[in-house]
């Protein structure tokens, strides 16, 4: 096996002398480089996973759990400023049981709990209601905490002495909450308003107008409801609210627009309107021929009647005198005057458009709008980049959006030089601009580039194995490969069969020459027998 192992290796190190110098470095190269990367893999595939035990810890719980662990000898890591302990995955089951049965993380709270735990003699009246407050104030807060969007909560209560007086009025108790957000959070309407009824209903005695909340950067969340509000401020807080949907919506159409044109980073746009929130109701009764060009109505009944008389004598109606049968100041004639009757009647009952409307126009109109757009050059340092077609393209966009949106009634007296008053477009570099890292995600950047330095290794080995193979082809040379040699006893089957005792004769003095100390000992036997 040796000899044969010395002789693959000689073979192999004749073809290495044979190649080139190019030829060398080529394979030294790619037999380094997959060294490498195995052993870059080897050590990124045994450095344990990462994973969170605890997060959303304060400075104080952090150290403790850090130092419990440091104790046990378990590897971890601080993230997110030391609100973050990263473990290996595979010890977060068993390390949250050992350590939650120590007690850990120690918020160093006061709940509920405490009085279960250390009740007892001793502890005074006064001693009583600050630990009810504290842990009221603890639990409150923790309440507060499992809403969305909310990381911590801060509860202050003050709560009003009790008065022994039958006759003083007990006062309110007051409440103040200070939240921190997580970054990018917001509280809705809805969120605001479970926050106000949570903390009123927890504390006695407690109404919602005693309660402030606000958060880390100092912005109030008041409670917008008619019971706790008056009319005309409620009225004025849906008009401001419609107001401002109003422009966000503009806002963002505009942006987004303009963003994909131009990049997202690249343009920042503002809204004003101007919008006028009177309501009119009113009632209108319309009567209006069917056929409006002629002015003729429908007819539904036509009714005609035709007299004609002609000839000698009475003239037809009675007969003239002043009796009492007659008719007083009739016009009489004589009987042989010649006279002609026509009596011509007609009635004709026409139908006209009775229109009833109840008119309610719109709760609000837009008066007036004005857009106002900055646009960063493509080459922040060369304000020429950006052509004036474009900017142009950009204000006649603009105006578009003006006209549409503005009120008809308002819109048909505008003319085209008004709307471009409205619009305003500057192009100028952002100096204020945040530049903002994107952290990778999903798998690392250096998985690929190590996939990709294997992968062309494996390309490389099987571009010289091919052509290896297509060298031998052409030379038509066959490398040829020594055998360990061994030799092997093969009678001769042309040789004539002999006898029995030729046979066993041709057997010892093989043994003799083979195994000459097994001849020796068997001949030893013969004669001991003999």
């Amino acid at each position: 096996m040796n000899e044969k192992l010395k002789q693959v290796t000689k073979q192999w190190t004749e073809r290495f002398k044979a190649r080139s110098t190019k030829q060398k470095g080529i394979i030294l190269g790619g037999i380094f480089l997959f060294i490498a990367a195995a052993l870059f893999l080897s050590i990124v595939v045994s450095k344990p996973k990462m994973v969170p035990l605890y997060s959303n810890l304060s400075p104080q719980e952090a150290g403790q759990i850090q130092e419990s662990l440091t104790t046990r000898g378990v590897k971890n890591e601080v993230l997110d400023g030391g609100k973050t302990i990263l473990v290996p995955e595979e010890q977060v089951n068993n390390l949250q049981v050992e350590l939650a049965a120590e007690g850990l993380p120690k918020s160093g709270n006061i709940d509920y709990s405490y009085f279960g735990e250390k009740s007892g003699f001793g502890i005074t009246d006064k001693e009583f209601n600050v630990l009810e407050r504290e842990a009221t104030q603890n639990e409150i807060a923790n309440l507060i905490k499992s809403i969305n969007g909310v990381d911590e909560a801060s509860v202050m209560i003050t709560l009003p002495e009790s008065s022994v007086w039958v006759n003083q009025k007990d006062e309110k108790a007051s409440a103040s909450v200070v939240l921190a957000l997580s970054p990018g959070a917001t509280l809705n309407e809805d969120q605001v308003k479970a926050l106000y009824h949570l903390v009123s209903k927890s504390v006695p005695n407690l109404p919602v107008e005693n309660i402030v909340i606000t958060d880390q950067y100092f912005n109030y969340y008041d409670l917008n409801n008619s019971s706790t509000v008056s009319g005309a401020g409620s009225k004025y807080e849906e008009q401001r609210q419609i107001k401002q949907d109003v422009e966000r919506d503009l806002q963002r159409r505009v942006q987004q627009m303009l963003g994909t044109i131009m990049g997202q980073n690249k343009v920042v746009a503002t809204v004003t309107t101007d919008i006028d929130f009177t309501e009119e109701k009113r009632e209108e009764t319309i009567v209006e021929p069917v056929d409006k060009e002629n002015m003729k109505g429908l007819e539904v009944s036509v009714e005609r009647i035709k007299e004609t008389y002609t000839g000698k004598g009475a003239s037809p109606g009675g007969v003239a005198g002043t009796g009492d049968s007659e008719v007083a100041n009739y016009p009489g004639a004589s009987a042989s005057s010649d006279g002609d009757y026509e009596k011509v009647e007609e009635r004709i009952n026409n139908e006209v458009n009775k229109i009833q409307k109840e008119i309610v126009e719109s709760p609000y109109q837009i008066r007036d709008l004005g857009i106002q757009v900055m646009v960063e050059p493509p080459n922040p340092k060369d304000p020429k980049s950006l052509p004036q077609e474009r900017m142009d393209d950009i204000e006649q966009i603009l105006s578009t959006i003006v006209r549409t949106t503005i009120s008809k009634d308002v819109n048909k007296n505008l003319t085209d030089a008004e709307i471009k008053q409205k619009v305003f477009v500057s192009s100028q570099p952002f100096n204020g601009k945040q530049e903002v890292s994107e952290s990778s995600k999903g798998v690392p950047v250096w998985i690929y580039v190590t996939g990709g330095i294997l992968l062309l290794i494996i390309l490389l080995l099987i571009f010289l194995l091919t052509r290896k193979k297509r060298e031998v082809k052409d030379s038509g040379t066959i490398q040829e490969y020594e055998l360990e040699q061994q030799t092997y006893y093969v009678p001769d089957v042309n040789k004539e069969h002999e006898s029995e005792g030729t046979v066993r004769k041709e057997q010892l003095e093989r043994m003799a020459k083979d195994k000459p100390e097994e001849f020796a000992k068997l001949v030893r036997t013969w004669l001991s027998e003999e």
